[in-house]
């Protein structure tokens, strides 16, 4: 848990996850203190990087996005590492890039237009340096996807 919330801060950050364009006159009512009282909270929030952007989350399916994949890499020495994660951080259709234990050094997630484009950006993938080996899992349904953290799980106000 992050020092110094309150019950309050973690109301504003949990409605904020929800809805991430809420007017701030709407999250002084929830929390029922006033408009520069929210806004003074969410500056702080921001200034202790507990809040590190805000944005859209777009329907990948509705601009031709149509293929999601998970692919496991694995990366040959620690020289190659950091050379591997700039490559993937670069490379606009890897939405993210992971290091992991178990089967590979790291996972990615790929979103890409369709199968010819997905196996073009593993081609490319495959051609860094350092990179010895890959699997990919395409995923055929999505059931839930979320980046909202259960935060008021971790909330003990003692």
């Amino acid at each position: 848990m992050a020092k110094g919330l309150d019950e309050i801060d973690i109301k504003i950050l949990k409605h904020l996850q929800e809805d991430g364009r809420s007017q701030r006159n709407k999250l002084a009512d929830i929390v029922h203190l006033s408009v520069p009282s929210v806004s003074e909270r969410m500056r702080k929030l921001e200034d202790k990087e507990l809040i590190q952007e805000y944005r859209a989350i777009l329907d990948s399916k509705k601009f031709k996005f149509d293929i999601t994949a998970f692919v496991f890499v694995e990366v040959d020495g620690s020289d190659n590492y950091s050379k591997f994660v700039d490559k993937a951080c670069s490379e606009p259709e890897i939405l993210e890039c992971h290091s992991i234990t178990g089967d590979g050094s790291h996972i990615l997630k790929i979103r890409t237009e369709n199968t010819a484009s997905f196996e073009k950006l593993l081609s490319r993938l495959q051609s860094w340096n350092g990179v010895s080996k890959s699997r990919s899992n395409v995923v055929l349904s999505s059931f839930k996807e979320t980046t909202t953290l259960p935060i008021e799980k971790t909330f003990d106000p003692k």
